[in-house]
């Protein structure tokens, strides 16, 4: 049996921010029964991950479908290795699908470095109308479609239809605006990926922080995310590379009897 964890990131509460759940392997299952793993727990992604020499390389699965870049189960695994499995010094080095990613140690915050995923407007899709039910005028696309709203309560009064965005070719739909306590506030929609909204999303925020950053003329940006756990993040824009930080707290060890 494997240690099995399940961590609550961008928060310092248990029940708030994003659970993810954190497999720490010896050697990789196979990939059928990780999937089936993810689609148990049930969460919006769960990490594995095997250690190479001094770092790790890591995955990430929803209930449906493995993924390229996950932030809040990235930062759950830093945080399992730091605090749970006595990892050695104040950073660590993950080996993924998009590229080497590091974790850092800054006092009570992980501050992960993510690659910057700028977006480019684009034709307003089919299905995203109907899907968020409220009128469209801008959107852009990286990885995902990125809608921006004038004002936070407009995002945190959206009642998308998931039977419509599920239609859209995208991973996932952003909604995005000025915060009236941070500088943006957002909401991350995929039921594409079997996550009809997902609590708090760091991946996303590799498009949000080059779009605020440069919106708003400062590379030092402070986000949260207005799901119904909600989350703060504190980013940075750096050339082609943003800084993703937060906090994480345990919710449950235990064994995985997967084998």
């Amino acid at each position: 049996m494997n240690l099995y964890f399940e961590v609550h990131s961008f928060t310092d509460k248990i029940f708030h921010g994003n659970p993810a759940g954190v497999c720490p392997l010896e050697e990789w299952y196979d990939d059928s029964l990780m999937q089936r793993i993810a689609a148990e727990n049930n969460l919006s992604e769960t990490a594995f991950f095997v250690r190479t020499n001094d770092s790790y390389d890591l995955r990430w699965f929803t209930p449906k479908t493995e993924v390229d870049l996950c932030g809040h189960a990235t930062l759950a695994s830093a945080y399992v290795l730091f605090d749970h499995l006595g990892h050695e010094g104040d950073e660590i080095i993950f080996h993924t699908q998009s590229g080497d990613l590091t974790v850092e140690q800054d006092g009570d915050l992980l501050v992960m470095d993510f690659p910057s995923r700028p977006a480019d407007i684009v034709d307003i899709p089919d299905h995203l109308v109907e899907g968020l039910r409220t009128n469209v005028e801008t959107v852009l696309k990286s990885r995902d479609l990125m809608v921006v709203f004038e004002n936070e309560r407009e995002v945190r009064d959206l009642k998308p239809d998931f039977s419509e965005l599920e239609q859209i070719d995208s991973e996932g739909v952003i909604v995005t605006a000025p915060g009236d306590e941070v500088d943006f506030v957002s909401r991350f929609f995929a039921p594409r990926m079997g996550i009809d909204e997902d609590p708090v999303t760091g991946s996303a925020h590799c498009t949000l922080v080059p779009y605020w950053a440069a919106r708003l003329d400062t590379p030092h940006l402070t986000a949260r995310q207005v799901s119904k756990r909600g989350g703060d993040l504190w980013c940075r824009q750096i050339d082609d590379r943003v800084r993703i930080a937060g906090k994480a707290v345990l919710y449950i060890k235990g064994f995985l009897n997967a084998e």
